[in-house]
């Protein structure tokens, strides 16, 4: 039976599917982690809180910016603009421009996100009033930005990370009670089969012995002694002995073939349906059985049960999340503030000077003005460069030459707020509602105990009685045999007697199956399932997973980060 179990886990296809929900589980850990929400798990009822608390990116993200821009421009005033006097055509600017930025973002549990930038400019013109043609500007910004009531604290912002972790023991449970249920399956049909078995041998002396007593009437009908009804009414017996052998035989194929099913991937492979399984194992009369107080097998029962362990987990999640939208009933306040520093640098023309004397004033046109004023005016003359460039312009940022400083505080508050009010109803009112069903759940684990434990001592008192009819019918057989050597009996009552003995041999058998069977029951109410069958729920990177192929999530035929069935070796 042990084989028989070490297959059905290795080879089940229920064991096979539900392997993957730790794995869905850890992405949805994966991603929480990064600060989104995590997604559903089967048997999990929150995927994530649904509060509407501003989501973080717990991840790094760096930003950057690369653009080019070259443009001409008409110019109106051409003093304003430095490009000079024209006296026939439309001035024109003629602006060139190329910038490199990039910006690193974080945010952190407690509602904090940190950021830095560093901005680079390259622009040239033809204007002729610009410092530095082409100029240079760098920016470094360095700043965060905290939220004081919506969003404040690692309580809140974690929210979705102990839900996903809460989802990934969810779905480990999930395994859990997928393994119990097919360890118990398994043990159940496996029983069936060696009942079935058997009851064909028991099926099979039983046409044996009325085959014998037709043929025995048969001979005393032809030398007068015995009434032709007789050897009607033993000739009905024959035939409805074959008819149960021929049930016998199909309940048997029918167990095999649900066997079969358990513990191999495809049944109708090739070299599987035609083999015939044949057990080892026969059931055996067990030692007495215990009695445990009933509650101290319902705390057992509450403690190891999976499905109650989920709904636990489940109601865990709810609190979580009745706490974050309760959170988000508080306005925004987000707290900036912003340290920047600018360095600028660039190609500067030198000229050389000369005053002239007696200059006119001029017109926005060039013209002289009539009649005005003759001023001395500087006349400026080209006669260099002075060359600057990126690094001028980063050492002066560096240096904290032009320092900005700001600090800003920004409050949203919602008038009615009625959508985070919404949510924090409906999480108060999941949250009874998962409190109502474990306690349901509870219940009905209390009355599956109760009624595993009754049929266990009830079948345990049927392997008793039908023991003992089966001695005492061995005994009548042994005596009518007996009887019949000394001549005070005959091969009828002989046969009727190893007939009775045969059904009390069918019916022991069949009590016996029942009481492997009700163990198995029991074992699964309490939750001892996979204790009593030496199975563990062990760690994937020792455990023993698809022979075939390296299914994601897998590294050379072992599970990576999850974890999955696996057999004491010791205890094999």
């Amino acid at each position: 039976m042990q084989e028989a179990v070490e297959l059905a886990l290795e080879n089940s296809m229920d064991i096979v599917v539900q392997r993957y929900n730790p794995w869905f589980a850890d992405t949805g850990m994966l991603k929480a982690k990064a600060g989104g929400f995590g997604g559903g798990t089967p048997g999990a009822v929150f995927g994530g809180s649904s509060a509407s608390n501003p989501l973080l990116n717990f991840d790094p993200v760096i930003t950057t910016t690369v653009s080019i821009d070259d443009r001409n421009l008409p110019v109106n005033n051409p003093l304003t603009s430095g490009t000079g006097t024209g006296l026939s055509s439309l001035a024109r600017l003629t602006l060139h421009t190329a910038t490199f930025n990039t910006q690193v973002a974080q945010g952190f549990q407690t509602g904090t996100t940190f950021f830095t930038a560093w901005d680079n400019t390259r622009s040239s013109s033809t204007s002729a009033a610009n410092l530095f043609n082409p100029s240079v500007q760098s920016s470094i910004f360095v700043g965060f930005q905290q939220q004081l009531l919506n969003g404040f604290g690692r309580s809140v912002n974690t929210r979705n990370i102990r839900i996903a972790k809460n989802n990934r023991k969810i779905a480990d449970w999930a395994f859990t009670q997928q393994a119990i249920t097919t360890v118990t399956n398994t043990i159940n049909a496996y029983w069936e089969l060696v009942y079935a078995r058997e009851n064909v041998k028991v099926q099979q002396q039983a046409v044996t012995v009325a085959e014998k007593l037709y043929n025995d009437n048969k001979k005393q009908l032809e030398i007068g002694t015995m009434a032709p009804l007789e050897v009607t009414r033993a000739e009905s017996e024959v035939a409805t002995d074959r008819q149960n052998l021929i049930l016998a035989q199909t309940v048997h194929l029918q167990n095999q073939q649900t066997l079969k099913n358990a513990i191999s991937k495809n049944p109708l492979a090739p070299n599987l349906i035609n083999v015939e399984i044949i057990p080892t194992e026969l059931p055996s009369r067990p030692e007495a059985i215990e009695a445990p107080a009933f509650e101290e097998a319902a705390k057992e029962a509450f403690a190891k049960r999976p499905e109650l362990q989920e709904e636990a987990l489940n109601l865990l999640n709810g609190a979580i999340d009745v706490h974050a939208t309760r959170n988000a009933l508080l306005p925004t306040a987000t707290l900036t503030a912003q340290y920047s520093t600018v360095g600028l640098a660039g190609n500067q023309a030198t000229f050389t000077t000369a005053t002239i004397a007696g200059a006119p004033v001029v017109d926005a046109n060039g013209n002289p003005i009539p009649g005005g004023p003759f001023l001395p005016a500087t006349q400026f003359t080209p006669n260099g460069t002075v060359q600057a460039g990126f690094g001028d312009a980063l050492s002066s940022a560096f240096h904290n030459n032009f320092p900005d400083y700001q600090v800003s505080l920004n409050v949203q508050i919602p008038i009615r707020n009625r959508s985070a009010q919404a949510d924090n109803q409906r999480a108060i009112l999941t949250q009874r509602w998962l409190e109502a069903q474990l306690q349901l759940m509870k219940n009905a684990a209390l009355l599956d105990v109760r009624n595993t434990y009754i049929a266990l001592t009830q079948d345990r008192a049927q392997v008793d009685a039908a023991s003992k009819a089966r001695e005492l019918q061995q005994q009548t057989f042994d005596a009518e045999q007996k009887k019949y050597q000394l001549g005070a009996s005959t091969v009828y009552l002989v046969i009727q007697t190893q007939r009775d003995l045969i059904n009390a041999q069918g019916t022991e058998l069949r009590a016996l199956a029942n009481l492997a069977e009700a163990k198995a029951n029991y074992e699964r109410a309490v939750g001892r399932t996979l204790e009593v069958n030496r199975v563990s729920i062990a760690d994937g990177k020792t455990g023993e997973v698809e022979r075939e192929t390296l299914i994601p999530g897998t590294l050379h035929g072992q599970v990576v980060g999850t974890e999955m069935l696996s057999f004491n070796a010791g205890q094999r």
